[in-house]
């Protein structure tokens, strides 16, 4: 395993953990209460990463601007999607290509990911997603418009709602 690197940040919406490695970024959480809940999130014990928070300055920065509203782009930030399945790989990829501001459902993602019958997976990949905010899954919806699971498996679909009215692409949801 390469060297791994850490940050806790602060933003508006709350406190984000970042998580790298020498290729790109790892683990991101969603903004939580604490820095803490973070770590816990990040799943890093003391020890196995450093903190870093130089590497993450532009990140940082970009993520500030973000929940300020603007567009801060993220599609040139690396990832390091080592270890995961080829079809998450696929689909965290297309959902980077999702416009700020829109919205798409999982069957188009499971199609833009090579298993266009196969939106369910692309549920549980999103579901799955180590970076959420870089690899926009908040932006996927279901079929009819409504606002699916997110936040790994809590239920944190108002978060979901903010971020989408932060972009202002809900306006056109359910």
């Amino acid at each position: 395993m390469s060297e791994r690197y850490y940050d806790i940040v602060e933003t508006q919406f709350g406190w984000m953990g970042l998580l790298s490695s020498e290729v790109g970024l790892v683990r991101s959480t969603l903004p939580e209460d604490s820095g803490e809940t973070c770590i816990l999130r990040l799943g890093i014990e003391a020890g196995e990463a450093a903190r870093a928070p130089g590497r993450f300055a532009d990140l940082r920065d970009r993520l500030e601007r973000y929940f300020d509203g603007s567009d801060a782009g993220f599609g040139d930030i690396e990832l390091d999607f080592d270890g995961a399945p080829d079809f998450h790989r696929r689909a965290w990829q297309a959902c980077r290509t999702i416009p700020r501001g829109e919205t798409r459902t999982y069957k188009w993602l499971a199609g833009r990911a090579g298993s266009p019958n196969a939106p369910r997976a692309a549920g549980q990949t999103m579901a799955r997603n180590r970076i959420p905010i870089i690899v926009p899954c908040h932006r996927v919806i279901g079929s009819d418009g409504s606002l699916r699971g997110f936040g790994s498996g809590d239920t944190r679909i108002d978060l979901k709602r903010r971020l989408l009215e932060l972009e202002g692409a809900a306006r056109r949801l359910l």
